[in-house]
């Protein structure tokens, strides 16, 4: 009898694919789910990104294979908004490398640089691909707590004690998805000490330094000397209104580089080049675009958001940033889930339990703003009239 290959014990279907069948069986039965669970931005790129998609993209000779490096100009474009943005100098031809999104350059990394029986350092909570495809390449995952105590941070004295011989890689990620934690330049600074005090590579994961930020920017390749140990992620998914697109990059010195681009030419086979040119005229997008986009709209659904938790009597740390509210459910719940269940059947609204994200998120729940104000609204109505009874 066939069977599959045994990795796949070691992991099993993603939630958001399961449940989001179970969330379709429902609006087929006429439910109206509202669905606050996915971080999906529901708004468009900017007029001037669809433009020169759709002008190129009409061009004979657009549509062969590209490189898998990626073309020169949307190098430079990445290039030039590291140094717009953040301060950081990378020089296009070496130090950048465009991805299909970050997702897959979390396969691409760890099959740089892990081989099976090395060890991962993942934070809990975490995003579960960084646990997931590290299992299914064959890596020990080594988790280190993220606590609300602690501002969702590492704690280094901990990870100090812990038995570090053959870790390779530490996954970091920040503003932290799923708790909203934020970044700070000294947080960068122990991390990069950290990671060359034990020859350690840290991927930072940074697709959320715009959402609900108009100060500082923050990347871990700010750091002076970051560069030789780090690298960093950057996707247009979140920042940019362009998550079907995939489009993202790492950022690194050009030997990383180099590893990561003989794994990638070995996978696939280079992105669209309309769609790469769209890409480098959305990183010319204009202040006020960063702003209407990635501050305004999601402060007004953040107060939103911020009423349901409230409605929920959950409790929440206000500072936090990113697309997502992070909120601690009542004592009176035995777990997670029995507070979700009771939102998606009695309430119609689909928020996210914080286990998925690990055994320290259990007691969590997590609401994406990536809906519309007016779905928000219904929302928080809905769930009024449940939680009030």
């Amino acid at each position: 009898m066939i069977q599959p290959a045994d990795r796949l014990s070691s992991v099993s279907e993603y939630y958001f694919s399961r449940k989001l069948k179970e969330v379709a069986r429902l609006n087929a039965e006429g439910k109206d789910i509202i669905s606050l669970a996915i971080g999906s931005p529901d708004m468009p790129p900017s007029d001037a990104t669809i433009d020169v998609l759709c002008e190129n993209a009409r061009k004979k000779d657009a549509h062969g294979y590209q490189p898998t490096m990626g073309i020169p100009e949307l190098r430079q474009a990445m290039a030039g908004f590291y140094a717009r943005w953040y301060g950081v100098t990378l020089d296009p031809a070496t130090e950048i490398q465009p991805l299909i999104g970050s997702k897959e350059g979390i396969l691409h990394v760890t099959l740089a640089f892990c081989n099976p029986g090395d060890k991962v350092l993942v934070p809990n909570p975490g995003y579960p691909t960084y646990t997931s495809l590290s299992k299914i390449l064959g890596q020990e995952i080594i988790n280190y707590d993220l606590l609300e105590s602690n501002g969702w941070q590492p704690d280094f004295d901990q990870l100090e004690s812990m038995d570090l011989s053959g870790v390779k890689l530490m996954w970091t990620n920040y503003p932290n998805m799923p708790t909203g934690g934020r970044a700070t330049r000294e947080l960068y600074e122990e991390i990069v000490a950290f990671a060359k005090r034990h020859d350690i590579v840290v991927v930072n994961d940074n697709p959320y330094s715009f959402i609900l930020n108009r100060d500082e920017h923050l990347s871990i390749l700010q750091v002076e000397g970051a560069k030789d140990c780090c690298i960093e992620f950057n996707s247009m998914s979140k920042s940019h209104n362009m998550p079907g697109w995939r489009v993202g990059l790492a950022a690194t010195n050009s030997t990383f580089i180099q590893w990561i681009l003989k794994i990638k030419s070995n996978i696939d086979s280079g992105t669209f080049r309309p769609l790469q040119l769209a890409a480098a005229q959305a990183y010319d997008n204009s202040d006020d675009w960063h702003t209407q986009a990635n501050v305004e709209t999601y402060a007004k659904r953040r107060k939103i958001a911020e009423e349901i938790m409230t409605a929920l009597n959950c409790t929440y740390d206000p500072t936090q940033q990113g697309m997502f509210l992070w909120g601690r459910i009542p004592d009176e719940y035995d777990d997670v889930e029995q507070l979700t269940e009771k939102i998606l059947h009695e309430a119609r609204v689909f928020l996210t339990p914080g286990f998925i994200f690990g055994s320290n998120g259990k007691r969590y729940i997590r609401i994406s703003l990536c809906a519309k104000d007016v779905r928000m609204q219904e929302a928080l109505t809905r769930i009024k009239e449940v939680f009030r009874k």
